[in-house]
């Protein structure tokens, strides 16, 4: 599992983030998505930690915390959804059941 970092700043940088979430145990990987078009970072990391426990000591200590001038948001991430959109509908059917059309 991993842990959400939000509202973070926009200067940061995996290093600052390993710094403070090592105080709470192993940090396994940092992760900063960046904007494809800009290559800015987005403002929110993904932290990886040893245990579930360090995660959650984490969790504790720094959701709300003040870091480099922000308050953080801190919690457990959610699985990624899939944002792929529904291809079903339109085509002038109406909202009529495709199974029982006659082609």
């Amino acid at each position: 599992m991993s842990i959400y970092v939000g509202n973070l700043s926009y200067e940061v940088s995996s290093e600052d983030l390993s710094q403070v979430f090592a105080e709470y145990g192993t940090v396994s990987r940092v992760q900063l998505p960046t904007d494809r078009e800009t290559g800015k970072m987005r403002g929110f990391a993904f932290v990886e930690m040893a245990s579930e426990a360090e995660e959650s000591a984490a969790i504790a200590a720094l959701d709300g915390a003040e870091w480099m001038g922000r308050d953080l948001k801190v919690n457990k991430a959610k699985p990624r959804e899939d944002n792929k959109r529904s291809s079903g509908g339109g085509g002038g059917w109406g909202d009529k059941d495709r199974s029982s059309r006659r082609y």
